[in-house]
């Protein structure tokens, strides 16, 4: 075979650290465009940024080129150095050292979408651990609760 044909939608999770509810208007809208921009950058075509005051998702196209820990080293290196410069309320911000990807089926990419787009609605009735929890669950990950929230 003489071509190299992929296409991995990858959804993303990650929080800040501690769980701190540090992203909120008008820094938040600005943030999503940033973490999609640093996909852009790296060849992973963002599809859908989102989230909530402790964390984000994102819904982009794994570049066959990039691995998937070097995109996550970037997204949150980059940003967590950009929110910084927003001012004196960022000092403190971090990202968690951890991340979840989870493959998403081309037929559900429609469906990921719309739930990034309503994370706002959504953790108004659940918390970002018991989502987190069920993606986990979802996807048969197998984890220690020990050490998820570092």
């Amino acid at each position: 075979m003489g071509q190299s044909l992929v296409k991995n939608y990858i959804h993303l999770v990650f929080s800040t650290k501690h769980r701190q509810p540090f992203i909120h208007p008008p820094v938040e809208a600005e943030l999503h465009a940033y973490l999609g921009g640093i996909c852009k950058e790296m060849g992973c075509t963002p599809i859908k940024v989102g989230g909530y005051t402790d964390h984000v998702h994102i819904l982009c196209m794994l570049s066959k080129k990039v691995a998937l820990m070097d995109l996550l080293e970037e997204v949150k290196a980059h940003s967590s150095k950009w929110i910084k410069t927003k001012g004196e309320d960022y000092k403190n911000f971090y990202w968690q050292d951890g991340y979840g990807a989870f493959s998403v089926n081309p037929s559900q990419v429609d469906v990921v979408i719309v739930y990034i787009a309503n994370q706002h609605k959504h953790h108004g009735k659940q918390t970002f651990q018991d989502e987190y929890r069920a993606f986990l669950k979802k996807y048969r990950v197998e984890y220690d609760e020990r050490y998820v929230w570092d």
